[in-house]
């Protein structure tokens, strides 16, 4: 990843819009037993194209419609508010919902989620 190319999802496909750089590794994907899921673990998130356009993330990936995901929103419902572990760190999330993971599993082919880190959340250290 160059220096001037974000990943608003850790692991799917960088962008290089400006923009993106206040959502740098804002969201991930994690499986049903709430690990993270890397490239390593999961080739296919590389073919998940990132753009954020006119307030929204934007998801695309082969052979699926888009999907769109608003980028600010108040994260008042603490019914979907999770803490998972990234590495060595509890990090605090937010589930985006049926309709996001039911896109993500049917492109991925295993059942996750996609998850936002809390806004509250201090710095999230990334495994390497």
């Amino acid at each position: 990843m160059s220096a001037s190319a974000f990943q608003p999802v850790a692991e799917c496909g960088d962008t290089s819009q400006p923009q993106a750089q206040p959502y740098h590794k804002r969201w991930l994907v994690a499986n049903d037993a709430g690990t993270w899921l890397n490239r390593a673990l999961c080739p296919r998130l590389a073919e998940i194209a990132i753009e954020l356009r006119l307030g929204y993330l934007v998801l695309r990936a082969p052979g699926m419609l888009r999907m769109d995901i608003p980028l600010d929103v108040i994260e008042d419902d603490d019914s979907v508010r999770y803490q998972i572990r990234l590495g060595e760190q509890t990090v605090d999330v937010v589930d985006e919902g049926d309709l996001a993971a039911a896109w993500l599993s049917n492109f991925l082919q295993i059942p996750c989620r996609l998850l936002k880190v809390h806004p509250d959340m201090a710095e999230v250290q990334w495994p390497a």
